[in-house]
């Protein structure tokens, strides 16, 4: 199988970073340090090798150093498919993020047809028992990693039912202001219903096909109201239809974006909202690498692993059954921890890196083997 790698990271007033560099030979990534050193800067640079706003979700601005603020860059060497890419993301100050491949200018989307990205961070350790809004990114995320026009789907439906609803508030009651709008909507948000569909499936079918530590979660995907129509005519018609409830409430009642997703101990039979912190942890993990395995068989390589503080909550055979998958996929896997110790039994299989802070400022110190 190919081989998706990070082999070189430079960072330029990115976030605690005034400047660092990391040069990789493609095996997994282990950055430690005390909390605050800037591990985590380290990671949200990677993330935005995908398409999307990264693991902090966060804009351009709130990426740059403070209090310089004087705009930021990222520049990397991505082997990917037998191919070597130079990618450059930055951002002037003031200014919206920007992307060149290769020397061109490219929109984000063409980093889906070159890379993909997979992270589990500690905000995401209460998905289960949070709102529902978190689980929806957390599906698209996946979602997202298959079908990088995805991301388009999204925003075309978001913005049509911004304006939508702000038909809806305004009390219009004049059909023909709602039929461009709806089916706008109806195009997209059926797009996105089949492809969240169609990756549910996917993981579904890499966690039944593989060995592993981890436990098995079953996914289900529901709406807060009622079915979503499974065509963009019949979602157009249901949209036309619930007009008068949508006038009633101020908003758009129907659609992707009251969509929830469940999820199940399967061995168990236990809701994960009702599983132990570590049995959330250890699903989450399930999740995760049974993703990498899909994309590993549908791209070609399996994907970039941004994992933040991985350790917690996981005891030690955990742990080391997870290093070990990480290992046997063959994925880069970037890790952090607050000290080395955490992944002894990565020894000779990873670089490792620490990074540290001195008066707001971080270091990266050289890659070495793990001893």
């Amino acid at each position: 199988m190919s081989k998706l790698a990070l082999t070189q990271l430079t960072l330029s007033h990115f976030r605690s970073h005034h400047h660092g560099r990391i040069e990789s030979d493609g095996r997994p990534v282990v950055l430690y340090g005390p909390n605050g050193a800037g591990k985590t800067n380290v990671l949200e640079a990677v993330s935005l090798f995908s398409p999307g706003r990264g693991l902090r979700r966060a804009s351009a601005q709130e990426m740059a150093r403070r209090p310089e603020a004087l705009g930021w860059k990222i520049t990397g060497i991505l082997r990917s498919l037998h191919q070597m890419h130079e990618i450059e993301i930055w951002a002037e100050a003031g200014g919206a993020r920007q992307l060149r491949i290769d020397g061109k200018t490219a929109p984000q989307v063409t980093l889906g047809r070159i890379a993909r990205v997979l992270w589990l961070v500690p905000a995401m350790d209460r998905l289960w028992i949070e709102g529902a809004e978190g689980r929806r990114r957390f599906l698209d995320r996946i979602t997202l990693s298959f079908r990088p026009d995805h991301a388009e789907a999204s925003l075309t439906f978001e913005k049509a039912m911004r304006e939508r609803n702000r038909l809806l508030k305004d009390q219009q009651r004049d059909a023909h202001w709602y039929g461009a709008l709806e089916a706008q909507m109806a195009t997209a948000g059926a797009a996105i219903h089949a492809a969240r569909k169609q990756a549910l499936a996917r993981v579904a079918e890499a966690q039944a096909d593989a060995q592993t530590a981890f436990p098995q979660a079953d996914l289900e995907l529901v709406q807060s109201e009622g079915d979503m129509p499974q065509s963009a005519e019949d979602y157009a018609a249901a949209l036309a239809e619930g007009r008068r409830q949508d006038l009633y409430a101020g908003r758009t009642l129907i659609g992707p974006h009251r969509a929830d997703l469940l999820g199940t101990y399967s061995a168990k039979g236990v809701a994960a909202r009702d599983c132990s912190t570590g049995e959330q942890k250890a699903l989450l993990v399930s999740l995760i690498l049974a993703n990498a395995r899909a994309i590993a068989r549908d791209f070609g390589a399996p994907p970039l692993l941004l994992l933040d503080e991985v350790a917690a909550h996981l005891d030690e055979s955990r742990r080391r059954a997870l290093y070990d998958e990480i290992c046997a996929l063959g994925a880069q896997a970037w890790m952090t921890g607050t000290g080395a110790e955490q992944f002894e039994d990565l020894a000779g299989r990873a670089q490792s890196i620490e990074v540290t802070e001195e008066a707001g400022v971080s270091k990266i110190s050289a890659a070495q083997s793990p001893a």
